[in-house]
């Protein structure tokens, strides 16, 4: 009890420190509290006139440079302190002024000016009210022009501390979280959206110059890989690839191309970028099949996969296998079909005996109900027929030509007229030849039905002719599939007729007793 007594007479003497008006107004957190009482982010802050002493906090992350070489020095060398943006947005625009022309300052300043204009260009205003800072904006863009000129006119030579500024400038400028998209709201999916125009981002005006910006940065011959890679790291890419959901197209494609330059500029990146770019489509493939950005990403990879060196490693295989196959599964196939098929093409071209793996993969997604996806189907499987070998061929044959059987067949007239166009193709109908004794046969059943009473005119006339080829290519085969299907008809329609008498004899039976517990009731 003593001993309490006395700490309690020793902390009572200590000076008491008066709370600060901002650690007296803090939110949930720790965060400031406006006036009104909303929580505030400390990191959008401006100077003011007020109590003494510095903002603690954002300072320390790199902040006071920035605000060093773009704010009034005066108020800095007074150590005016900071309060939230929502508090003084006047302040802002009092302080948000442009900065000199690189023409109107020595060479050796021009480093000095780039990086300041770099921190002008941090600030990220609000475009979803376009009569706010006005002034502000319209500096900023000019900035912008400024800064990307400047790149591409100049031979710059970039330093560590103008390659991390530059990344920290794009970094606050693009990475952002993306409004949610009409398709993830449940209540939406009943809603034909196809129709829709897709969301374009009102800030675009600013985002284009900082795309154009680090574009020509990442292309610049000056750049030194060995100092930007410190900078455009694993996380840098990581949130590069997120902003591929983006709705709008324009700026997609901008990603598309700096990826593109990132990965062939950065080769210690190269196995990271296409292990993220694995998952993306792992999760649009299993889980969500929904993304906005599969076709870029599927552009970037034609490229990567025709750069792809020979022998192909067991790593790009297997990515061929569980991602690049599996992109056929999803509704959505035909956004980006043209690009994927270029990308399984160029992997059955480098390495031929993987035609057998592609076409069965085909075969295992192929389409039941839905004819669209099937026309893509049977276009893709040319290309890549075209591409193979007799000897891959013949590991497949036989369950691919009784799919194209069941396309012959099938009552929509344009994937019968499509599979019949494969007659066309002088390779598949070389390949064809070779291995008449297997094709025929199981291919006679699905030509002679259609001659015999296919709806559609063209699909008619597209099977004799299909039917006479085969019939000129090998008469003497062609007459023993005849006869084997006539054999397999006749005894068809015995069934049949069995099956009927089999009935008739059931229903006799069956009346026969009903007819007897009809005279046991009534007797």
């Amino acid at each position: 009890m003593q001993v309490n007594m006395m700490i309690k007479q020793i902390l009572g003497r200590l000076p008491r420190v008066k709370p600060s008006k901002t650690e007296a107004t803090a939110g949930p957190g720790g965060d400031p509290l406006t006036s009104s009482g909303a929580t505030v982010n400390p990191a959008k802050m401006v100077p003011t006139q007020g109590n003494l002493g510095l903002f603690k906090g954002p300072l320390d992350n790199g902040y006071s440079d920035m605000l060093s070489s773009v704010l009034a020095p005066s108020l800095l060398a007074n150590h005016v302190p900071l309060v939230p943006c929502t508090v003084a947005e006047n302040y802002l625009s009092f302080y948000y002024e442009p900065l000199p022309l690189f023409r109107d300052v020595p060479s050796s300043a021009r480093s000095n000016l780039f990086i300041r204009k770099l921190h002008l260009c941090t600030v990220v205003f609000d475009f979803t009210d376009s009569t706010k800072f006005v002034k502000e904006k319209d500096i900023k863009r000019q900035t912008l022009h400024e800064l990307a000129d400047f790149i591409s006119s100049s031979n710059v030579s970039f330093s560590d501390v103008m390659v991390e500024e530059i990344t920290k400038m794009v970094a606050a400028n693009i990475f952002r979280s993306l409004p949610p998209s009409l398709h993830e709201n449940p209540v939406m999916e009943t809603l034909d959206l196809d129709e829709d125009e897709p969301a374009m981002e009102p800030a675009w005006s600013h985002l284009q110059i900082v795309y154009e910006f680090f574009l020509r940065f990442i292309m610049s011959t000056e750049m030194d890989p060995k100092i930007g890679k410190r900078h455009i790291d694993h996380f840098f890419v990581l949130k590069l690839l997120d902003l591929f959901d983006s709705e709008d197209s324009r700026e997609r494609e901008y990603l598309k191309s700096i990826l593109h330059r990132i990965y062939g500029k950065f080769m210690v990146h190269r196995p990271f970028i296409r292990k993220a770019i694995n998952n993306i489509f792992y999760r649009f493939i299993f889980e969500t099949e929904r993304h906005n950005g599969i076709l870029e990403l599927l552009e970037i990879l034609g490229s990567i996969v025709n750069g792809f060196a020979l022998p192909l490693k067991e790593e790009h295989k297997l990515f061929l296998v569980r991602a690049l196959i599996p992109l056929h599964k999803p509704k959505c196939l035909s956004v980006y079909h043209r690009q994927l098929s270029y990308c399984i093409t160029m992997f059955v071209e480098k390495d031929l005996k993987l035609a057998d793996t592609v076409i069965r993969g085909l075969l295992k997604y192929w389409p039941v109900t839905n004819s669209h996806k099937e026309l893509l189907f049977l276009n893709e499987l040319e290309e890549i027929l075209e591409a193979t070998q007799p000897a891959e061929f013949q590991r497949c044959m036989v369950p691919l030509f009784r799919q194209i059987g069941r396309c012959l067949n099938s009552p929509h007239f344009q994937v019968a007229e499509r599979a019949l166009f494969f007659w066309n193709n002088d390779h598949i109908v070389s390949l064809a030849t070779q291995n008449r004794s297997v094709v025929l046969p199981i291919i006679y059943h699905a030509l002679e039905k259609n001659t015999r009473g296919h709806w559609n005119q063209a699909v008619h006339s597209l099977t004799l002719n299909a039917r006479k080829m085969f019939l000129e290519m090998d008469q003497e085969l062609f007459q023993e599939c005849k006869r084997r299907f006539e054999e397999e008809e006749e005894k068809a329609k015995l069934a049949q007729e069995r099956r009927e008498l089999t009935w008739q004899r059931l229903e006799a039976v069956a009346s026969q007793s009903m007819s007897s517990q009809t005279v046991m009731v009534q007797n």
